[in-house]
């Protein structure tokens, strides 16, 4: 039974390569009225491609996802507290589970980096970190919309964007910032502008890390002998790669930064000074 198993998973699996080979061959030639470079330099800067916002002003697809990203982030939130959180039970469910899972992994990750100031940076690893994973997941939906010169696009992940990761990068900071400030006052907030360099840090990690992916991506649709199946597994592996692995290395730095810039400062107490005749009669 075994041996059969395995050989029909042979033949599948040959079946699905053989496939694969015979579309690439059989693939028509692509449309490459654009140089490589041209589709690179539109992939990182989206300068033809770009957007109406309510016929006010043209934007690049970054922000008209990041919009998208976040209305269905707040929708979910919505249903899950009126439908979901009420009907929770001592024997939890399977959205459950999950839902307690990520709750309790960015909450661990607060008490372990900042046991001395939990309340805020929790909630703020948490919806970061959601973000985050969400936001570059999001590119696999292929939301279809129309650029001003006509053009249909696909919406890219919104921190693939240089503007959605700076964004993203200040806003950590200043929380960090801010948690210095009310714990530690003058002397947190010095401890927080000594990492000047952080903001720039984490929205270039950020950035380079999703719009790698995307430029591989990219590059693969590129050339026709690559065109088939291959762009499929390659964006899902490096989407959800980066999805994890960003949304970890974001929180966590945050998670440590703020606290060690919320630590609380304990003076050391003063020796009394010895008199001299005491120090003559040591000697």
């Amino acid at each position: 039974m075994e041996k059969r198993r395995r050989v029909i998973s042979l033949i599948v699996f040959g079946t699905v390569i053989l496939g694969l080979i015979v579309g690439i061959c059989l693939a028509p030639p692509g449309d490459q009225s654009e140089s490589i470079q041209e589709v690179m330099q539109d992939a990182v800067l989206h300068e033809s491609a770009k957007i109406s916002l309510f016929g006010l002003l043209d934007v690049n697809p970054g922000l008209i996802a990041a919009y998208c990203v976040t209305a269905l982030l707040l929708v979910l939130a919505l249903l899950i507290r009126i439908f979901a959180i009420p009907r929770f039970t001592l024997i939890p469910g399977k959205l459950q589970i999950l839902l307690e899972t990520a709750v309790g992994y960015f909450d661990g990750l607060a008490q372990q980096n900042t046991p001395h100031s939990v309340g805020f940076v929790n909630v703020y690893l948490f919806g970061a970190g959601v973000y985050i994973f969400a936001s570059t997941l999001f590119e696999l939906l292929g939301v279809q919309a129309v650029t001003t010169a006509g053009h249909p696009v696909s919406l890219p992940a919104p921190l693939s964007d240089i503007n959605g990761a700076i964004a993203m990068g200040v806003t950590s900071y200043l929380v960090i910032l801010g948690g210095g400030l009310v714990k530690n006052k003058v002397r947190g907030v010095a401890n927080t502008l000594k990492e000047f360099s952080l903001p720039i840090s984490m929205s270039f990690r950020l950035f380079g890390a999703l719009l790698s992916g995307a430029l591989v991506t990219e590059l693969v649709y590129y050339y026709t002998a690559t065109s088939v199946v291959i762009p499929v597994i390659v964006a899902v592996m490096f989407t959800a790669l980066h999805a994890l692995i960003q949304a970890y290395v974001l929180t966590m730095l945050v998670s440590v930064f703020y606290g060690e810039v919320t630590e609380p400062h304990v003076k050391k107490p003063k020796q009394p000074k010895q008199s001299g005749r005491k120090r003559r009669a040591k000697a």
